[in-house]
């Protein structure tokens, strides 16, 4: 599977590029799913609902599903916080898998960056970030791309994973 992610100090624009590199690349055509990497404890079930119940009853996983979509929930309990490369290998296939976060993964990434974080760029101490996307001109060994210019950014991915 092809794997491409997106990285950034907080409020550098990570999660606004993703979003626009998802319209854009779908928008050719080509299919993509996305992995976001959250550093905080987070829910996507409300108490009270029966999914939520059997969670808190002590359910290893709970599959909510519809007609429209499902969701699998698995509490990790005491287990370790699985790999990239396990929670890749849970995807149905498809021709691209963005990834937001996991920077110090060994995939290539492109960097989201603002000035007015103040924050320093992680491009100038990782090789494995192949190009940064930013708010200002910088001066760097790889390119640079405006942080809005979503069509440029995407086409560099894409050349990149040979799509």
């Amino acid at each position: 599977m092809r794997v491409f992610g997106v990285v950034g100090w907080k409020n550098a624009g990570k999660t606004g590029l993703m979003e626009r590199l998802v319209t854009e690349i779908t928008g050719r055509g080509i299919s993509v799913s996305t992995v976001k990497h959250a550093h905080h404890t987070f829910d996507v079930d409300h108490a009270g609902k029966d999914s939520h119940r059997h969670r808190v009853a002590g359910a290893t996983e709970v599959l909510l599903a519809s007609r429209n979509r499902f969701a699998l929930m698995h509490e990790l309990r005491d287990e370790d916080e699985p790999s990239l490369e396990t929670l890749l290998g849970k995807l149905a296939p498809v021709d691209l898998v963005l990834i937001e976060g996991y920077k110090r993964d060994a995939h290539p990434k492109v960097e989201a960056h603002r000035a007015e974080t103040g924050n320093p760029l992680i491009a100038l101490d990782d090789p494995s970030i192949k190009a940064v996307a930013s708010d200002i001109e910088i001066a760097l060994d790889r390119p640079v791309f405006d942080l809005n210019d979503t069509v440029a950014v995407a086409d560099f991915i894409l050349e990149q994973v040979g799509l």
